[in-house]
């Protein structure tokens, strides 16, 4: 059973040029993976009827459907609708239902049509014409030589709307048979080269419907495996087994399962703990806090911060020896560890975090360099510190550093 093959083209010289960024692309693959149908390519094109024409003839060599967003405007500059009636060698006829839908449109909206805004109305005679609900530019749909092809709205929400409301449908009636399954497996604190080690076996024994990905981001490393095949419960049913072979391999990296950040399952771990959680940041400048208060529902776990920027505040606000701050300064395992004791007690929380270190770009030394942080951790059993060098990039530090907190938030809540 073969799998359908799509392939995007995005339309204008205004994503070219770096002015609009192609968002359209991006959502389409997504929905077009979540009923089976695989993107193999997505290509942007000028305004130019020469390399339009040319996308069209390649990507109907390559693919099964091909999927079309931009160019539908009522301006001259807008080339699409012409030359998918010149690519298939059809005329453009006024479509009716369409011209009633537009001019329903100008109606609600108390405006006058146009000659332009008629013109739109009118279509390759050998396609059908997609309701557009929220605008006046008709999609179209192409049947030819075996291969399909759709003609879409740039505008985001116009596209959209068309693409749940009819494409999508249209695509699983007459195509799909075929379904990809995605696993993801997020893991923290370990480089993709080292998971890549452990994990060698494993990988290398994976059965051949299976296929394994590595999606590095910051401090992050994804693991995706992915499944595809005519039976969607065997494929699932397959993709468990060989996650339940790889937990044990790599378990104490592992945070969570499908789609989801950091922030979110300590979330997750917090709340299913009953915990709550304080921190003392310096270099972040706050950023700790924000990416814990960036989750719905951290009111429940998150206490608050002091953000201990100066040696002043760390002695005033924590209460942080002012003897410490003189013999190790403020980015050493001495004031961390202080500093996460004390906000844990200031704030009556059952989790202090704390964070000092170097961002940069200037400041380091050789015995301090640029990227080094330390990191601290207090419970009501124990407090300790962390130290990890970063980058020599300033915002690098700040968000790799935060992250890296989480981390040792994660580790420590794990092993209770």
């Amino acid at each position: 059973m073969k799998q359908t093959l799509a392939e995007i083209i995005s339309i204008g010289d205004e994503i070219l040029y770096g002015q609009t960024l192609d968002t359209n692309s991006h959502w389409i693959s997504g929905a077009l993976d979540q009923i089976g149908i695989k993107v193999i390519r997505k290509s942007t094109v000028p305004d130019i009827e020469a390399e339009i024409l040319t996308s069209f003839q390649e990507a109907e060599k390559r693919a099964d459907v091909i999927l079309i967003t931009g160019g539908l405007g009522p301006t001259k500059d807008d080339l699409t609708k012409p030359l998918l009636a010149k690519y298939f060698g059809v005329d453009l006829v006024m479509n009716q239902d369409a011209l009633n839908d537009i001019e329903q449109l100008f109606t609600k909206a108390n405006r006058k049509m146009t000659d332009l805004n008629r013109m739109q109305a009118e279509l390759p005679a050998n396609c059908d014409k997609i309701t557009n609900q929220l605008g006046t530019a008709p999609g179209m749909w192409f049947k030819e030589r075996g291969k399909i092809f759709v003609s879409m709205p740039g505008v985001p929400y116009e596209m959209k709307r068309m693409m749940t409301d009819f494409i999508i449908p249209r695509l699983q009636k007459e195509l799909v048979n075929y379904h990809v399954v995605h696993q993801m497996i997020m893991t923290i604190g370990i480089p993709e080269s080292s998971l890549a080690e452990k994990i060698r076996d494993w990988e290398e024994a994976l059965p051949k419907h299976l296929k394994l990905a590595y999606l590095p981001t910051k401090n992050t490393v994804k693991l995706r495996i992915t499944a595809s095949g005519p039976d969607r419960d065997v494929l699932k049913k397959d993709i468990h087994e060989q996650v339940d072979k790889l937990k044990p391999l790599i378990e104490k990296y592992v945070f969570g399962f499908d789609e989801g950040n950091i922030e979110y399952f300590i979330g997750k771990m917090l709340k299913e703990a009953n915990k709550t959680v304080a921190c003392a940041e310096s270099c972040t400048g706050g950023f700790l806090s924000h990416l814990i208060t960036s989750i719905p529902g951290s009111s429940a776990y998150f206490k608050g911060a002091v953000i201990a920027y100066s040696n002043e505040v760390k002695h005033n606000m924590l209460n942080v020896d002012t003897e410490t701050l003189e013999k190790h300064g403020a980015v050493s395992e001495e004031v961390v560890i202080q500093m996460a004791k004390n906000v844990r007690e200031k704030l009556n929380a059952d989790v202090g975090l704390s964070i000092s270190g170097v961002a940069g770009p200037d400041g380091g030394t050789e015995e301090k360099p640029v990227g080094l942080i330390w990191f601290g951790y207090s419970d009501k059993e124990k407090t300790i510190a962390k130290k990890y060098n970063f980058s020599k990039d300033r915002i690098l530090n700040i968000e790799f550093g935060a992250r890296k907190a989480l981390d040792l938030l994660r580790i420590n809540l794990s092993e209770k």
